[in-house]
């Protein structure tokens, strides 16, 4: 084996292999977090599979870039370290995760240049989707979103001739109710519609700003969606019955809305064509 060879697979490979040992702690983290009951990040492990894709596809013309190594990533690397042991110090995984953005950024400018740092970018910024947050902000931000979700659901069960009130985030009607609950709050399918919009838009071959477009597209189809599976189960249960909308329909109804959104993002990029 020739020292170009060894400096080109076994230097990378140690490397990988000491962050891996490093951050061993963050990543069972967000493996534990991943497989939890009822996760808003149970599409985690397939993050990473994603951007090594994307890398994948991108070979022939990573493998034409010249290294030209620059002494700011080893700076940024040294940042991305400290922030990550501090924060194994105090326990704090959701930083610690960050913080290997950070290292792996480091390491590609400090060894390979700017230019291929600028073409591995996206890959390293799609892993942000893997990063659980924590769990004080996920209350926050579900509570938030329920309880937007169940205002427009009540607004639209009423123009649909069905007389209901709001309290809080339960939706009253004549017959029944229905409760909007943190995980009917709609998180989970922005998360996952919004990493879908990301590298759907990054495949795509429209101009940067339509790219942004279609991104920030699949958090209003993810919004819509739940909105409009709040009002199928409400409508539903007032007139067949609180039971009909148990079980097996009310799983069936989060899948079909994640299709229809999914549907609804992919005629925006090719309205957009």
């Amino acid at each position: 084996m020739t020292q170009a060879m060894i400096k080109k697979y076994i230097k990378p490979g140690v490397i990988t292999a000491l962050l891996l040992i490093i951050y061993s702690p963050t990543i069972w983290w967000m493996v534990d977090r991943w497989n939890a009951k009822d996760s808003y990040y149970s599409h985690g492990i397939l993050v990473p599979l994603v951007s090594l894709y994307v890398l994948w596809i991108k070979r022939d013309q990573l493998a034409q870039i010249k290294y030209k190594p620059m002494t700011l990533g080893l700076w940024l690397l040294i940042v991305g370290i400290v922030i990550h042991i501090l924060s194994a110090f105090f326990r704090v995984y959701f930083t610690s995760a960050f913080s290997s953005l950070l290292v792996i950024s480091g390491l590609v400018l400090y060894f390979c240049g700017l230019v291929m740092f600028k073409e591995v970018l996206f890959s390293i910024a799609f892993l942000t989707f893997m990063i659980p947050l924590p769990l004080i902000a996920i209350v926050g931000i579900t509570f938030k979103m329920k309880l937007f979700a169940a205002f427009w659901a009540n607004k639209i069960v009423n123009g649909m001739g069905i007389p209901a009130l709001l309290d809080g985030s339960v939706i009253r009607m004549r017959h029944t109710h229905v409760i909007v609950e943190d995980v009917c709050s709609g998180l989970r399918s922005l998360i996952s519609l919004m990493a879908l919009g990301a590298i759907i838009a990054y495949l795509s071959k429209l101009s940067r700003i339509k790219k942004v477009i279609v991104f920030f597209s699949a958090a209003v189809m993810a919004i819509i969606a739940n909105i409009v599976r709040i009002v199928f189960m409400a409508t539903t249960s007032e007139i067949y019955g609180a039971q009909f909308t148990e079980g097996f329909l009310h799983t069936l109804s989060g899948l079909i809305v994640f299709v229809v959104a999914l549907v609804g993002l992919m005629i925006v990029v090719k309205e957009l064509e």
